[in-house]
């Protein structure tokens, strides 16, 4: 007479298969989500006491995708003690392992780009910081990526190459202008003709600071605070002037005019001290008075030369002077020219 197997013993084994993987999956999520705080905790100190450091930087990159990671880890341990078919157990590690890669990849870039911007700033480099830098490490680091991810899923990547060698061509042929302003921009970063934050005039009289170097252009903030694109082939095949080269600081000229009755000596002094004395004005090289053109026919006139820090502070500096020798003029009772004089010595000359 043939046994029949007790139900009981059937549902405790079904039960036991369900259990089994539930209860690996709680402990294995327990000692990564423990591995993940130490983890953490190490680069919180680090990061509180060195905050551009490296751990620093991939703490903010980590934070949520790490506990995602101990959810994979946790699954995938889990999963030995699941009954699984060969099929399905390969499957769950391959799309186990595909997430891990993609994650991995975007991390990896966003922490990339953080720590590259933090040391071109600490080295004074402004070009670490422009967009076109931040693409190419990102493009680069993704690439990387997909290739590992592609190969992870046993595809051959030798065909993906010739096809896109051959793409490539055929885009080339097509962007032309894209990719020479895009090489352009290369050749920008790498020669440093202009840096972020410098002060240029281009070929068309356009004045600003360099805001930024992207792929394809570079943007120009003008004193009005206006938005100026240009091309990249424009800032390397054009001819621009570069005010903070060799260094940023500018020069500062002011017209000083008083009347035949003054004492030139005693204008000399007063110019030199407010010069001397006006917010924003470097003290090496001293400012220097040349009495230029000199004796006029209807007055005398002279100029001082000053140096500030920052070119764009010329046109403050001059003013505030100009401000200051008025006030002290007539404090000092230093004459000035007469008007109708000078009206006068312009009709004869006309």
């Amino acid at each position: 007479m043939e046994m029949k197997p007790n139900r009981w013993i059937l549902d405790e084994r079904q039960l036991l298969q369900l259990v089994q993987p539930a209860a690996v999956f709680g402990i294995a999520l327990a000692v990564s989500l423990l591995v993940r705080h130490l983890i953490l905790s190490w680069m919180k100190r680090r990061a509180r006491t060195q905050p551009a450091s490296a751990a620093g930087m991939v703490l903010h990159s980590i934070r949520f995708p790490s506990f995602l990671w101990a959810l994979a880890a946790a699954l995938a341990v889990s999963l030995e003690f699941a009954d699984l078919t060969k099929w399905q157990a390969g499957v769950a590690d391959q799309w186990i392992g595909a997430f891990v890669i993609i994650s991995l990849t975007l991390v990896a870039a966003s922490s990339a780009v953080r720590m590259l911007s933090a040391y071109g700033e600490r080295q004074g480099m402004p070009f670490a910081a422009a967009g076109l830098t931040r693409t190419l490490i990102r493009v680069a680091i993704i690439a990387l990526g997909t290739m590992t991810l592609l190969a992870h899923f046993g595809k051959q990547i030798t065909p993906l190459l010739t096809a896109l060698g051959v793409g490539g061509l055929a885009v080339a042929l097509a962007l032309q202008d894209t990719l020479a302003n895009f090489f352009a921009g290369i050749h920008i970063l790498v020669e440093r003709p202009i840096v972020v934050g410098d002060t240029i005039r281009l070929e068309n009289g356009q004045e600003g600071v360099v805001t930024d170097i992207g792929w394809r252009t570079t943007r120009v903030r003008t004193s009005g605070n206006d938005m100026v694109v240009v091309p990249n082939t424009k800032i390397t095949s054009g001819i621009l002037v570069n005010y903070s080269l060799p260094d940023p600081r500018g020069i500062a000229e002011v017209q000083v005019i008083a009347s035949h009755n003054a004492d030139a000596g005693h204008v000399r002094r007063i110019v030199l001290e407010e010069a001397a004395a006006c917010p924003g004005v470097m003290a090496d090289p001293a400012p220097l008075f040349l009495f230029d053109p000199g004796v006029l026919p209807t007055h005398m006139q002279a100029k001082v030369i000053v140096n500030v820090a920052v070119r764009g502070q010329a046109g403050t500096v001059a003013s505030d002077i100009r401000m200051r020798l008025l006030v002290r003029f007539r404090a000092e009772g230093i004459p000035l020219p007469d008007p109708w004089r000078c009206r006068s010595a312009e009709v004869d000359a006309k």
